[in-house]
C-alpha cells in the first residue's frame, strides 16, 4: 500500500495543476494574539487548557504563519499561483473593546498589505478584517482597506464580542446595528467570507467531555452554518441583493442540509423564520460560494457543487492550519473534467474576487 501511495503521489506531481488560487489562507498579528480573546476568556468550556492541540502542532502552525518564504516555497511546490491571506480567528472579532477593535483592525490591515501584498503584488491578495463591535467604523476601515489597500474583500471570523466585562455578550451579522456595514459592502461590491470560530463558551453544553468537537472537527461548521442561516432569515440579502459571501469547508456543511432546511420551514408558524423574501436554496445559489478548504473527499465537493453550481466553488487549503502539499496532492488527482478543474482552481476566484 505505501508503495502504491509513492507512485500515486508521484504520478500527481507530475500532472500538478498550476496556477491554483487559494483564499482562506491565515496569518497573525503583530499587535496582538489574533488566536485568543481580548480580554482573555476560555475558548472551550470546561477545558483546562487554551486548546486540545499538541504543543508540536501549534509550534508548526505558529512557523508556518509568520514565515512568508517557507509559505512561498509551499505555494511554488504545489502549483498555487496566488493566495489571499487574511487574519486568523477569532482575530478582530475576539477583541471586545472597541476601540481596540478599530485600532488593531486599521494596524493589522496596514501590516498585511506592507508585508504581503506591496512586497509580493503578484503572489499574493487579502482580505481586510473590520471592528464589527462598531459598525460604522467597520464601514469605514472596510472603504479604506478595498479603495486605499486594495483588499479583494473582508473576512469576518463569526460572531463579534461586545462587551469586555462579559465575553459571553455576543453579535451576529444580521444585528440591525450592523447595517452600516452591510450597505457598504453592497457599494463596494466585494465578497464577505465569514470564517468559523469556536461557538460561544455559554453555548457548548453539548462539548462538554469532548473540547476537540467544539473546534474545527464539528464546531466550527456547526456555528457557521447557523450563521450564515441568520443572514439568509434577517432579509439582509433581500435589502443587497448584489452581496456575496464566501463559505469554506464545503459551505460548512449547507449543500447536505439545505433541501430539509427549506422543507422544515414550509410548515413553521408565520415569524419564525424571519422576513426573508426567497428560500434558503435561493440564497445558497444566488448569494453563496463555497471554497474547499479543509476538505479531501471527492463525494462531498460533488455534492457541493451539484448543490451550488460549478461557477460557485474554488478550491483552497486553510494553510497554516492544513498542508499546501495534502490539499493540492489531493486537488490535482481528482478524475475531473479539466475546464472543471480549471474554474475550480483558479478562474471562480478570479472572477469573484476581481483578481487579474
Amino acid at each position: 500500500m505505501a508503495a502504491l501511495n509513492r507512485q500515486t503521489n508521484e504520478t500527481i506531481r507530475v500532472q500538478r495543476c498550476h496556477g491554483k488560487i487559494a483564499i482562506e489562507e491565515a496569518v497573525d498579528s503583530p499587535f496582538f494574539n489574533a488566536l485568543a480573546t481580548d480580554p482573555p476568556a476560555p475558548l472551550i468550556a470546561k477545558f483546562e487548557g487554551a486548546v486540545p492541540f499538541s504543543k508540536d502542532f501549534l509550534t508548526h502552525v505558529q512557523k508556518r504563519s509568520s514565515d512568508i518564504q517557507l509559505r512561498l516555497e509551499s505555494m511554488d511546490q504545489t502549483g498555487i499561483s496566488y493566495a489571499v491571506v487574511s487574519l486568523t480567528s477569532p482575530g478582530i472579532q475576539g477583541v471586545a473593546d472597541a476601540s481596540k477593535a478599530i485600532e488593531w483592525a486599521k494596524k493589522t490591515n496596514d501590516h498585511v498589505y506592507d508585508a504581503y501584498v506591496k512586497a509580493y503584488p503578484d503572489r499574493f491578495g487579502f482580505f481586510a478584517c473590520v471592528p464589527m463591535q462598531d459598525p460604522k467604523a467597520a464601514a469605514a476601515e472596510l472603504e479604506r482597506a478595498v479603495t486605499q489597500l486594495g483588499a479583494k474583500g473582508v473576512l469576518i471570523n463569526g460572531f463579534s464580542n461586545i462587551n469586555s466585562n462579559d465575553m459571553d455578550e455576543i453579535q451576529y451579522l444580521d444585528h440591525p446595528g450592523c447595517e452600516p456595514f452591510w450597505e457598504m459592502l453592497a457599494k463596494l461590491d466585494v465578497p464577505l467570507y465569514i470564517h468559523p470560530r469556536n461557538p460561544p463558551v455559554s453555548q457548548q453544553r453539548l462539548y462538554w467531555d469532548y473540547p476537540n468537537l467544539a473546534q474545527a472537527s464539528y464546531g466550527f461548521g456547526v456555528e457557521t452554518a447557523g450563521h450564515a442561516l441568520r443572514i439568509m432569515c434577517s432579509g439582509i440579502l433581500d435589502r443587497y441583493p448584489n452581496v456575496q459571501i464566501i463559505l469554506g469547508h464545503c459551505a460548512e456543511a449547507l449543500p447536505f442540509l439545505i433541501h430539509r432546511i427549506d422543507h422544515r420551514m414550509v410548515i413553521a408558524t408565520q415569524g419564525s423564520c424571519g422576513p426573508h423574501k426567497q428560500n434558503m436554496m435561493y440564497y445558497l445559489q444566488n448569494n453563496f460560494h463555497a471554497t474547499c478548504a479543509g476538505v479531501r473527499r471527492e463525494s462531498t465537493l460533488r455534492n457541493t457543487i451539484e448543490e451550488m453550481g460549478e461557477g460557485k466553488v474554488m478550491f483552497s487549503v486553510d494553510y497554516p492550519y492544513e498542508s499546501n502539499e495534502d490539499a493540492a496532492d489531493w486537488f490535482d488527482g481528482l478524475q475531473m473534467n479539466e475546464n472543471s478543474r480549471r474554474a475550480i482552481a483558479s478562474e471562480n476566484a478570479k472572477r469573484l474576487l476581481k483578481i487579474r
